[in-house]
């Protein structure tokens, strides 16, 4: 079981600028994936249209979720089904607890007429939390709202373990964060990496992956995925830039 990216090509559905351009991709469980790559390949892109972004148009190709076509479905949809994207900015909802954010997307996952029990679902939420080092007052805190990056982030992961999404998409989940920061939210990623989970990791630095250590690493140029390989790939990317990948591809 995989999800699996096949030659996808797309645009900004405002102006139609083509963004992606046969992009294929097969992230399995029990793997983690990164993609790497320079400002402007794709890799945003990618994340928000696995999400279901309204912003963006596929144009060709398909993303399939355990052999079934997302495309087309609603975000809500696409997290009912497991997926989970952990955005690069993630967004605040004023006057929506944390608590309540949560137990509601919870909710809407049990059988209609099931109730979420109150006592499991505080003793697991409070775990998750101090797990990632969060103070238990961010339960009754607007989502995000008044949030340091580093809280954002960790806000984020705190809803991935909460959710149990089978794929995972962190979307520069590095940025913003300090290296203490980056140790806990990298610990929570690490927390949740099982045979029945597959991740894929948008970064632009190593530093990451020193924490959450990839099976796979792509390079995502101009729209297209043009070399693969192992955790060394990311070193020597770290090392040299991506003008050698450019001048590869161009040659």
């Amino acid at each position: 079981m995989s999800l699996e990216i096949r030659n996808l090509h797309a645009r900004i559905a405002s102006n139609g600028t083509e963004i992606l351009k046969g992009l294929d991709l097969v992230v399995e469980k029990g793997k983690v994936h990164a993609i790497m790559g320079p400002n402007g390949s794709g890799k945003s892109t990618l994340s928000k249209l696995i999400g279901g972004h309204p912003d963006y148009e596929i144009t060709e190709g398909e993303i399939l979720l355990d052999g079934v076509s997302v495309i087309g479905m609603e975000p809500d949809v696409r997290s009912r089904a497991g997926l989970f994207l952990a955005m690069q900015y993630p967004m605040e909802i004023p006057g929506v607890s944390n608590a309540n954010f949560i137990r509601a997307a919870l909710q809407a996952r049990l059988p209609e007429g099931e109730e979420l029990e109150a006592t499991d679902y505080y003793a697991n939420l409070y775990s998750k939390m101090d797990g990632l080092e969060m103070d238990r007052k961010f339960t009754a805190r607007s989502v995000n709202e008044g949030f340091s990056g580093g809280e954002k982030k960790r806000n984020e992961i705190l809803q991935m373990l909460m959710l149990a999404p089978k794929y995972c998409i962190l979307d520069e989940t590095d940025s913003g964060l300090d290296i203490d920061a980056l140790r806990i939210v990298a610990a929570g990623v690490n927390s949740y990496r099982s045979p029945e989970v597959g991740m894929l990791v948008i970064t632009h630095y190593q530093r990451l992956l020193d924490y959450i250590v990839p099976d796979i690493v792509h390079v995502l140029v101009n729209g297209r995925i043009v070399r693969h390989g192992g955790k060394e790939l990311a070193l020597e990317l770290e090392e040299r830039g991506y003008d050698f990948i450019r001048e590869e591809t161009a040659a």
